[in-house]
């Protein structure tokens, strides 16, 4: 069991950039390192979508086609945290951003056993 919860959504114009985090707290014998880690997202009236996940180690690290050479996952497995670096922000990145959890990388949003609460991320035109 894990509790993941996020930080550092706000408002930006587009262009701009916001570091997410996504901080965890271990509820069994399992480490931090033995989570693949995820950020998801799901904007208004839209089904929620992968953006980016990180393996064990720090790889692999598959991107959305959407977000691929703005948006960067990266881990620090000795604070239990996941970030999401994201640049170059465009209005349709508009969208509460999840953390999550799994033992492997998973594609499918319902395939994560652990979810954050969400942080909201608005870019505006």
């Amino acid at each position: 069991q894990v509790q993941l919860v996020e930080s550092g959504g706000g408002l930006v114009q587009a262009g701009g950039s916001l570091r997410l985090s996504c901080a965890a707290s271990l509820l069994s014998g399992r480490t931090f390192r033995s989570y693949a880690m995820a950020w998801l997202r799901q904007a208004p009236g839209k089904e929620r979508e992968f953006v980016a996940a990180i393996g064990w180690d720090g790889d692999p690290t598959p991107y959305a086609d959407s977000v691929k050479g703005r948006f960067t996952i990266s881990r620090d497995n000795a604070k239990n945290t996941v970030f999401l670096q994201m640049t170059s922000l465009i209005p349709e990145d508009t969208a509460v951003y999840y953390c999550a959890a799994d033992t492997f990388i998973r594609y499918q949003p319902q395939e994560y056993t652990a979810w954050g609460q969400g942080t909201q991320v608005t870019v505006s035109s």
